[in-house]
């Protein structure tokens, strides 16, 4: 079935349905002879909960990250990526992977206050930490609360480094602090890019802001000396893999100085919620996709061993990786990232120390 006949498509939502919380022991089903009165799902309004975490900074031993801490101002996400491998921290919270990873959003408005209580501890470190390693700093909700700015602020105060992933152009609102940082070579910047096709995007990743908007915010922090990575991520065998070059010379032709990829992986529930998507907006391809996705990672869907996950392996992984190669070489080469600067931290313990 064509989406646009299909009524039970949820246009502006990325996951089409709620799947099970594993972590719950009773669930909702749909399985009545005698049917249901009314429809079981709707497209509902986001929904904002309030957190209260004694502590913002994450720490991952992931051997293949680039980096080894994170903070999350948000958990869930209203851009509604159908591929987010954040939707699987939903459950932890006691909601679905599905529709209310991207309806239900919850917000930590006290991030600020623990950052500085963070950099203030006596034994820190100074260290490169991600804005955010789960969930987009900059998606909607921040444009009225702030709350990365505030992050941002802390940095730049106690002149901390730190890395920002994002595919929204809400971050231009911050680059006063952002230009700040990168003059002390404090901050990069990953912006992502999955595709240059609109009708992709839509489809997608339905509330984010479009391919074009994404190369304007590169090309502006460029010119503000911000150092800018483009993230082709994630790359969909079948689906988007054909775009690697034409993405990585556009982000060239905007100023980025680098760029990476990950291949998708659908791990927990988002392999049934990508398989149902999939079927619904690209009925006519989804064989084909979810079988090249499954040839990039020994036959499944999912792919959780350290080295392999984010660039699969196979024929297909190793075409990819060698398509993406020689775009960089051809469109990158001779750019680099500058390293970040940790001399420049400053805490209320170090500076006494400084001063006596």
């Amino acid at each position: 079935m064509d989406q646009q006949e299909n009524e039970t498509y949820f246009k502006g939502r990325g996951a089409q349905l709620n799947t099970h919380n594993k972590f719950l022991q009773n669930k909702y089903v749909t399985e009545f002879e005698e049917g249901l009165d009314e429809p079981f799902l709707e497209n509902s309004k986001t929904q904002f909960f309030n957190e209260t975490p004694k502590k913002i900074v994450s720490e991952s031993n992931s051997p293949d990250l680039s980096f080894n801490y994170s903070i999350n101002p948000y958990q869930g996400c209203e851009h509604g990526c159908i591929y987010c491998y954040a939707r699987n921290s939903h459950e932890y919270y006691g909601f679905s992977a599905g529709l209310d990873f991207e309806r239900k959003i919850i917000i930590k408005h006290d991030a600020a206050r623990l950052l500085e209580t963070y950099f203030n501890k006596k034994n820190y470190q100074p260290a490169v930490i991600a804005l955010s390693g789960n969930t987009d700093c900059y998606q909607p909700i921040e444009k009225k609360l702030k709350i990365t700015r505030s992050l941002l602020e802390v940095f730049l105060k106690y002149r901390n480094p730190v890395s920002i992933i994002s595919k929204n152009n809400l971050i231009l609102r911050d680059i006063d602090l952002i230009s700040e940082l990168a003059k002390l070579d404090l901050i990069h910047v990953n912006i992502s890019i999955t595709s240059l096709s609109e009708d992709l995007r839509l489809k997608l990743e339905p509330r984010t802001v479009t391919a074009a908007g994404r190369l304007a915010v590169i090309k502006k922090l460029s010119e503000a000396g911000v150092p800018v990575r483009a993230m082709v991520a994630p790359i969909i065998p079948g689906l988007n893999s054909h775009e690697i070059s034409d993405i990585i010379k556009a982000a060239a032709d905007c100023g980025a100085r680098a760029a990476s990829y990950t291949i998708v992986r659908l791990n927990g529930s988002i392999g049934a919620l990508f398989t149902d998507w999939i079927y619904k907006a690209f009925p006519n391809q989804a064989e084909k996709v979810l079988h090249q996705i499954e040839n990039c990672h020994n036959g499944k869907l999912n792919d959780s061993r350290w080295g392999t996950r984010k660039t699969g392996e196979g024929n297909i992984a190793d075409s990819i990786k060698q398509l993406f190669a020689v775009a960089c070489k051809k469109y990158l080469n001779g750019r680099e990232i500058p390293p970040y600067n940790l001399s420049h931290f400053v805490n209320q313990h170090n500076l006494q120390t400084k001063l006596f």
